[in-house]
């Protein structure tokens, strides 16, 4: 029964935590038995047991339960099957969701050499614009996850394609993330490269909205009104960040350290991080 499958999954991780703690007691337990089930779920034929084995791959990642070796041997080849070009369309679209968000957990060489060629390959999927929108939107976490080289390399390009796509959720989706893709380049990159691309997108006319019914036209641009709430946080990058004291948090927002002399000088007021929130523009 799948909600037996299900239910399985959800306690799979709560199980891998006590066995990693009593480890002495049960060295290969996790590995020899629970982390197969995790793998073989992923390709579950009910899309409810492979939801929860996602999450649970996820949960295990993130307490770093998953040897190395198993990421490599295991987990990367079922998604570079399930994202195969060939693939079931369900499938495909699972498997890139997952990878974007396990990017961030696994070691830069792994996501480098195992993950990026597949990603670089699914932001130019023709058949499923859902695959695109999902790359689209975590480009930023992937540029964190691969570094400064590998991201003028090989990612930028596809982020050109990413922000001339026809479809205008892809561009809004870009505009959003703008910041984080500058942020992991170098300045000439981000000033020849990058600044002409985030001006294009601040002129987006968003064909898609005029097109439709005159209720809809009035509504501001989508695409450009994302660009005007980037504008600020992608300005921002152009900043020393030794001297401005700009960083990215985790959670993906641009912040503010305040300085030692600022702290000394009003220390009965919070000395907690400043969150630079940017406010948004009405698109004419």
């Amino acid at each position: 029964e799948p909600t037996v499958r299900t239910e399985l999954m959800e306690q799979i991780p709560p199980i891998a935590i006590f066995l990693q703690e009593s480890r002495p007691k049960f060295p290969t337990a996790f590995f020899e038995y629970l982390m197969p089930i995790v793998v073989r779920y992923l390709t579950d034929i009910n899309n409810q047991v492979r939801k929860a084995s996602q999450e649970a791959l996820l949960i295990l990642l993130e307490q770093d339960l998953v040897a190395q070796s198993d990421i490599e041997n295991k987990v990367c080849p079922i998604l570079l099957d399930l994202s195969a070009p060939d693939s079931d369309d369900e499938y495909k679209v699972e498997a890139v969701n997952i990878i974007c968000k396990m990017a961030s957990m696994l070691s830069r060489t792994t996501v480098e050499h195992m993950l990026l060629p597949r990603f670089c390959e699914l932001c130019s999927d023709g058949k499923l614009f859902q695959v695109r929108k999902i790359c689209a939107a975590n480009f930023g976490d992937i540029c964190n996850a691969v570094g400064q080289e590998a991201t003028e390399r090989l990612l930028i390009p596809k982020f050109f394609e990413l922000c001339s796509d026809s479809v205008w959720g892809m561009r809004k989706a870009c505009a959003e993330c703008f910041m984080a893709v500058s942020y992991t380049t170098s300045p000439e990159v981000r000033r020849s490269k990058l600044s002409p691309l985030f001006i294009s997108l601040i002129s987006d006319t968003c064909r898609w909205a005029i097109a439709r019914s005159l209720t809809v036209a009035l509504t501001p641009p989508q695409v450009r009104q994302a660009a005007f709430q980037s504008l600020g946080p992608f300005i921002s990058t152009f900043a020393n960040p030794s001297s401005a004291g700009l960083y990215i948090r985790e959670d993906g927002t641009l912040s503010i350290r305040p300085s030692v002399q600022d702290v000394n000088s009003n220390s009965c007021q919070p000395s907690n991080n400043i969150t630079l929130m940017s406010s948004s523009a009405n698109a004419a």
